[in-house]
């Protein structure tokens, strides 16, 4: 496929060349077939990468946020929500996003009288951030549904791959990009701001379709003083992050090209990706890498298929680039992973990156013995001051004496002097009836439950001597072993 690769290069260097960019009539290019990269999507096999060997600079934003679709995409994938499940998730958002408001805004179905309730409650809690918006299919009677919920801005969908094109509306590429165009100037008309949402963008044709449709919207966008911001997404989830890649799956050139070519400005462009292949993070950091402000994903990356860019996930992006949270409340993603794992039922893995069980466990002795001499050796951050979350030790048989000490200092939140130690005689009691226990088939790690009895059967001193510390959930099993031991 060298050809193919060469002739992607020499498409790019001429399309993007300054005469290019200034041409007038930069129209769609309509084509008999479509066109399919079969060479890089066979279908019967996984997507191919191909590289041209462009290179494009970063140019992160001065200023970059967070935008989000748990109400939208994110109920694609669940049973919906309630009305006062979406107004609890509005206001952990709300938290989350801090007083600059860096979750800028979150978008609802308007079609139901649930969907209109959600957006009329929401609008009542009187927050400036996340900005309510809607969504909406490129029809110009669905404008009157964002009229009607009284916002300011509405999503509209525009698939704009071949495979959407000639396959889901039989049509030509210029009949559909009219049409589009034409929805999107009545929003204008209407004072609405449209957000383009340029669907399966990783699969079109970028210079014949998407340069010659986008520029069209810039120009409508100066002709009646409003934004038209436009959303790319990875609907499939075959973008990748690599700035070599060949076109239309490299989503920093993409990004770039939208920017450049298309004089889309960064704040008006945003990226939405899914995670088919394990990149949805990696894409979006590549896409504020590249130029784009904005960055959608749902809570917990709960959405369609393998799901989408989870926010948690980008607040820690953010976080890296731009070298802090900028007010951003982390701590409420610890409370919204509960909300969901306690009121919606919805169990997060526990290995989930930020908001697992196990994001601050660890399971094996010399980890463990790393952390009590410094948690540095084996956190990346202080998961307590950022998360609220409490490093912690599975007891399984390879955490070792390390491990039942840093159970112990951490439940009873040992400090200094206090702190028992791995020569301590009790200690070493407990750690040997621990691995009794895996000698005999134990498989499993031992509960918080199940290492508070160890200690009452071995050092119930410590339960008296430092009840007030013990975590709430552990006080009223600590009262019934006690009560077990003073009657043995």
């Amino acid at each position: 496929m060298y050809y193919r690769t060469r002739e992607a290069r020499s498409e790019f260097l001429r399309k993007v060349r300054e005469e290019a960019i200034d041409f007038p009539d930069y129209e769609v290019i309509d084509s008999p077939s479509p066109e399919l990269y079969k060479f890089i999507f066979p279908f019967k096999e996984v997507p191919r990468v191909f590289f041209d060997g462009i290179i494009l600079p970063t140019e992160l934003p001065s200023e970059i946020w967070i935008t989000d679709t748990t109400f939208r995409d994110g109920q694609q994938a669940r049973e919906p929500y309630t009305v006062e499940q979406i107004v609890r998730l509005y206001k952990y958002l709300h938290e989350l996003g801090g007083p600059l408001g860096k979750i800028k805004t979150t978008e609802f179905f308007l079609y139901t009288e649930k969907d209109k309730e959600a957006v009329r409650r929401v609008k009542e809690l009187g927050y400036k951030y996340p900005i309510p918006t809607g969504w909406i299919r490129a029809k110009k009677e669905e404008l009157s549904l964002v009229k009607e919920a009284g916002l300011e801005e509405t999503g509209i969908l525009a698939s704009i791959s071949d495979y959407h094109i000639y396959f889901k509306f039989k049509a030509s590429r210029g009949k559909v990009v009219e049409k589009y165009l034409s929805v999107v100037e009545e929003a204008l008309k209407m004072d609405i701001i449209p957000r383009v949402h340029l669907e399966d963008i990783t699969r079109a044709n970028i210079f014949e379709v998407v340069v010659p449709f986008v520029r069209k919207l810039m120009k409508l966008s100066e002709r009646y003083g409003l934004p038209v911001k436009v959303r790319y997404p990875d609907t499939l989830g075959v973008g990748v992050p690599i700035v070599e890649a060949m076109l239309p799956r490299s989503i920093p050139k993409l990004t770039w090209v939208l920017r450049h070519v298309c004089g889309v400005p960064s704040e008006w462009l945003e990226f939405h990706g899914h995670n088919d292949f394990h990149l949805g993070v990696a894409n979006a950091v590549s896409a504020w890498l590249y130029g784009a402000g904005l960055n959608n994903g749902t809570l917990l990356g709960i959405g369609e298929r393998a799901g989408n860019v989870p926010i948690e996930a980008l607040v820690f992006a953010y976080a890296q680039l731009k070298h802090g949270f900028d007010g951003m409340n982390t701590k409420v993603i610890t409370e919204i992973a509960k909300y969901y794992r306690d009121e919606l039922g919805y169990e997060v893995p526990p290995y989930y990156p930020i908001v697992g069980r196990n994001f601050a466990v660890t399971r094996a002795g010399i980890h463990a013995d790393g952390l009590l001499k410094n948690p540095e050796t084996y956190l990346p951050f202080d998961t307590e001051g950022i998360l609220g979350v409490k490093p912690g030790v599975a007891i399984t048989p390879y955490a070792g004496l390390a491990g039942i000490v840093y159970w112990i200092n951490k439940t009873f939140d040992l400090k200094g002097e206090e702190q028992v130690s791995k020569k301590d005689p009790k200690v070493q009691a407990i750690y040997k009836d621990v691995m009794k226990q895996f000698e005999h088939g134990r498989l499993t790690a031992l509960s918080d439950a199940e290492m508070l009895a160890l200690v009452a059967k071995h050092a119930p001193e410590l339960i008296k001597k430092y009840w007030d510390r013990l975590p709430e959930d552990l006080k009223a099993k600590a009262v019934a072993l006690l009560d077990l031991a003073e009657r043995r």
